[in-house]
């Protein structure tokens, strides 16, 4: 009797929880496609120009501490730069590994390049920030191009970004890279970790988004000098592990027009030596938590559970159990419901793989079994969700007290 009574009580009970899962579950394959069907229109590639264009004036900042082991093709690759490049500031935040002797190589060979020294690294700044912050105050150029030392810019490079972005009628515009060099085991996770970002803001290129759903890469990431000294350069950021989205967002508010282009002809990116450093390193500033309310950043991460992380789970659990009879045509109906709203999340995912390839330069095996990675990817944004990253490429930051301000640039 005792057994009756659980297995009724149990059974509705499951159903219940099964009902709530497929509501909200479907609301949530709705807000998906809201965002993905956009990206229909979104715009094209920008292509470089290895000829060069006149009429205006491009100053590249690089910010580096200890990059001697990468920022070779980085530096190559901006000296193959034709106009409107006209300088490259290499802010190095004093590399003891030998990143300075190679930039002063390059310097002589391409009286462009120049290496400065950011000052102390003040209590309330990442260091990035900070150092593109210096580079601001160096540069003279009618843009400003930020470019990560782990880059390899394609010829034409500069001159194709800068064509995007004016064609576009950006003030501030960044670019997605083409990723290569990654072993099997990062092929199989980087994309579902690059899925999140897709899923929570729609595809590269999509026109005019607002605000608070502004994407952006500092990877590449080019604005007019003039629009950042008006507003206190780099700043709004200072405080921020995702600082080139809570830039963007940040510029945008003000009425900036912000771009985020595809840029995987512009550029390659080997961005993480493992897969390891890319969970610990990528996955902390991923959540884009410090550019995000905490109702938006706890939505994503419900989102992102609901349409990537149980999915496999959920059609795993359906294809190995037997629904028990006693659940009825009602528990029959919910479960139907269960494993179509999952089998269409997962038919969507697979879908992406082919929307995601141009991303990557050699998309492997490992590439096209990355929709099994997805529980991991949505796990990793609710670790760092939870937990505020402390560190960042060797250096520890106590961020959580509030500072004095920093002088702006030129002060």
């Amino acid at each position: 009797m005792r057994n009756d009574s659980h297995r009724a009580f149990r059974f509705p009970a499951v159903i219940a929880a099964a009902a709530v899962l497929f509501l909200a579950q479907l609301v949530a394959f709705l807000v998906l496609v809201g965002r993905l069907v956009p990206g229909r229109r979104r715009r094209p590639p920008a292509v470089p120009i290895p000829e060069g264009m006149t009429g205006t004036s491009v100053s590249v900042v690089v910010t580096s501490l200890n990059e001697a082991g990468r920022i070779m093709p980085c530096l190559e690759g901006l000296h193959r730069q034709g106009d409107p490049l006209v300088e490259v500031i290499v802010v190095d935040s004093r590399s003891v590994d030998g990143t300075p002797e190679l930039v002063r190589a390059m310097a002589a060979r391409d009286p462009r390049f120049r290496l400065v020294n950011d000052p102390p690294l003040p209590n309330d700044w990442i260091g990035k920030v900070w150092a593109l912050q210096h580079g601001l105050r160096e540069a003279r150029g009618e843009w400003v191009l930020g470019v990560d030392a782990d880059t390899e810019p394609r010829a034409g490079m500069v001159a194709g970004a800068v064509r995007a972005a004016e064609e576009g009628g950006y003030e501030m515009v960044s670019f997605s890279p083409r990723f290569t060099g990654q072993t099997a085991a990062e092929q199989w996770l980087q994309p579902a970790m690059l899925l999140t970002l897709v899923y929570r803001f729609g595809a590269v290129g999509r026109r005019d988004p607002p605000p608070h759903r502004v994407l952006a890469n500092g990877q590449c990431f080019l604005a007019r000098r003039e629009v950042l000294l008006r507003h206190g350069g780099y700043e709004a950021a200072r405080r921020s592990f995702c600082d080139d989205v809570t830039l963007a967002r940040h510029y945008a508010a003000l009425g900036v027009r912000v771009g985020f282009l595809d840029g995987s002809r512009l550029y390659l990116v080997r961005a993480y030596e493992s897969i390891g450093q890319m969970w610990r390193e990528w996955g902390r500033s991923l959540d884009l938590r410090d550019a995000n309310s905490p109702v938006r950043q706890w939505g994503d991460v419900v989102f992102l559970l609901l349409v990537q992380g149980l999915p496999i789970f959920v059609l795993l659990a359906f294809l190995t159990a037997e629904l028990p009879a006693t659940t009825g045509a009602a528990g029959a109906l919910v479960a139907r419901a269960l494993v179509a709203v999952n089998g269409a999340l997962f038919l969507t995912r697979v879908l992406m793989l082919f929307a995601l390839r141009g991303a990557y330069r050699r998309p492997g095996v490992a590439f096209w079994l990355s929709p099994l990675a997805d529980p991991l990817a949505a796990w990793r944004i609710l670790l760092s969700t939870v937990s505020r990253p402390k560190a960042w490429r060797g250096r520890r930051y106590a961020l959580d007290a509030p500072k004095e301000r920093a002088a702006p640039p030129g002060a």
